[in-house]
């Protein structure tokens, strides 16, 4: 809801403020008094483009505030998150034009003192105003709203609901069946290869760290002679034979140590060193023969030798063709392997599933599509027919409006293309509503459209530019009771020349020029009591209104049945 708009140094306009009444609001005044510069004004809210020209001062900044009460709507909530705009029920939206000598003719806008732009301007107000002006492209041409009126008259949200929700699954097990799809082909033809190159792995059955073993014996092997001769020797250092003049390392320690024992005898404290010379010896000794057994095991085998290089011969090849550095990194080349010719025949189980999945869901959605079509279809004759009724009522007797529901591919809204067609003059030949010239008849048709569906659909701010064009009298009136019967469940902005509908107005707002300091400039007046009469008389017969006029005005403000 709009509760209040503030301009100031746009167009003629010095500066002033409006509240407007939360149900119907009317503007009236004289041609040229600035009527429209308000709603030029309030679409720069909405995100229409500036252009500095329209600045009365040039060499001043031009503001354009307004004030609105938003619903608690999910959608509005999700818009402000999205936007990272902190969350209030009410918002005031700003518009600033700076002037071309100061900032190149840029403008800014505010949302709650946040800076934003237009497209997020436009997305915030579409849930805020809706704005019928002459030759505008009206919400009414868009196929989504016309949708959205024969789905408020067919009573069936849980059933849309239900419907949207099997559809965005279907959308997605449908996105996550190409991924799938998509990843077994490409595994498909690399499947050959992988297998090749797994059943290499495979049968060279490499077992931990055997490669780190295999190159300790390798070093070994190859220097098996100068490793036995090295045993040789020490061997014979320890037990002697190599020198009959130089006595063994174990037979000069056995004659120490029988030497201590026997000065031990005379001398105690040499007994325990004579102790652990015994120690020392029986040690050597169990060393002496530990490299006797190490002899005889190490002998040269070429053969081994040869096996152990064949068997490096072919790990070396491996790690170089899967480019790792050890035996561990080989057998988990060969897990990952194993895991993918696994997951080929597992994708391709998944698959199955999720295409059976994906066909059951299907008759599941067709159904709903189908009893979402029949519900619309049986609306939209009698939808037509009240919607012509009013058209009759609100001065367009000869115009026809048909709805149209084809099939179309199956969408997040069902299989229907839903079109309202329009016939100005019983022709016969429904056109597009697109191809309607008349702003004024555009604004009525949608004012008797909204007012069928106001009770069932959440609607914005309403504002009727030149929605009386070209009527008067009886239609007038009807569509001051329409507008009148709207504004009970929404706020209704109408500006009007009729005084049929400004009489059944909730407040009366009258634009008028005045002279200020040798300048023209706009303001706006509202109207109560006698003022109002006033003004309405004047509507009805000119600036000196009768004594008649006057009580047909009282009349009309009474708003009798």
């Amino acid at each position: 809801m709009l509760q209040r708009l503030y301009v100031k140094n746009y167009a003629i306009i010095d500066e002033l403020e409006v509240q407007f009444s939360p149900h119907f609001t009317c503007i009236t005044g004289e041609t040229g008094a600035g009527k429209s510069i308000l709603i030029e004004a309030l679409s720069l809210l909405l995100g229409e483009r500036a252009d500095t020209g329209v600045l009365a001062d040039p060499s001043q900044k031009g503001i354009v505030e307004g004030v609105f009460f938003l619903p608690d709507d999910p959608d509005i909530r999700q818009l402000f998150e999205s936007f990272d705009w902190d969350w209030d029920t009410q918002v005031i939206i700003r518009r600033e034009l700076l002037p071309a000598s100061k900032a190149s003719g840029k403008s800014r806008a505010f949302v709650n003192d946040t800076p934003a732009n237009l497209q997020q301007l436009q997305q915030l107000t579409r849930y805020l105003v809706d704005l019928h002006q002459q030759f505008d492209t009206l919400q009414l041409l868009q196929s989504g709203f016309q949708r959205e009126v024969i789905d408020a008259l067919c009573h069936h949200e849980e059933l849309l609901q239900h419907y949207r929700r099997h559809y965005r699954t279907l959308v997605e097990q449908q996105q996550e069946l190409e991924r799938l799809q998509t990843s077994y082909q490409q595994a498909l033809r690399e499947l050959d290869y992988d297998q090749f190159l797994l059943q290499e792995l495979q049968e060279a059955r490499f077992q931990e760290l055997e490669i780190e073993q295999l190159e300790e014996e390798q070093q070994l092997l190859e220097h098996i002679g100068s490793v036995r001769q090295s045993v040789e020797q020490a061997y014979q250092l320890l037990q002697g034979g190599y020198d009959a003049e130089q006595p063994s390392a174990i037979t000069q320690l056995h004659q120490a140590r029988h030497q201590l024992e026997s000065a031990a005898a005379q001398y105690r404290l040499l007994q325990p060193v004579a102790d652990r010379l015994q120690s020392a010896y029986i040690e050597l000794q169990d060393i002496a023969d530990e490299l006797a057994r190490l002899m005889d095991t190490i002998t040269d085998q070429p053969d081994r030798l040869m096996q152990v290089q064949e068997r490096l011969s072919l790990a070396y090849k491996l790690l170089k063709k899967h480019q790792v550095q050890d035996t561990a990194g080989l057998l988990q080349k060969q897990h990952e392997l194993e895991e993918k010719v696994r997951r080929i025949s597992l994708n391709d189980e998944q698959i199955r599933q999720l295409q059976d999945q994906i066909a059951q869901l299907q008759v599941v959605i067709q159904q709903q599509a189908d009893e979402l079509s029949r519900h619309r279809q049986a609306a939209a004759g009698p939808f037509a027919e009240q919607v012509n009724q009013l058209l009759r009522q609100v001065g367009m007797p000869n115009a026809r409006l048909q709805v149209v529901v084809q099939p179309a591919p199956l969408g997040e809204w069902g299989h229907d293309d839903i079109q309202f067609l329009w016939d100005a003059n019983q022709t016969g030949q429904f056109v597009s509503i697109r191809q309607v010239a008349s702003g004024g008849e555009l604004s009525r048709l949608m004012l008797c459209i909204k007012s069928l569906v106001a009770s069932h659909m959440q609607l914005p701010t309403l504002i009727f530019d030149e929605i009386d064009q070209g009527i008067s009298g009886e239609a007038a009136r009807q569509v001051g009771l329409l507008l009148a019967e709207l504004a009970r469940h929404h706020q209704i902005i109408c500006i009007t020349h009729q005084p049929q509908i400004a009489g059944r107005a909730d407040t009366h707002l009258m634009v008028y020029k005045e002279k200020v300091k040798h300048k023209i400039t706009t303001r706006v007046q509202s109207l109560e009591g006698e003022a109002r009469v006033e003004a309405i008389a004047r509507m009805l017969s000119g600036d000196h209104p009768t004594r008649a006029a006057l009580e047909n005005a009282r009349e009309l403000i009474a708003r009798p049945d």
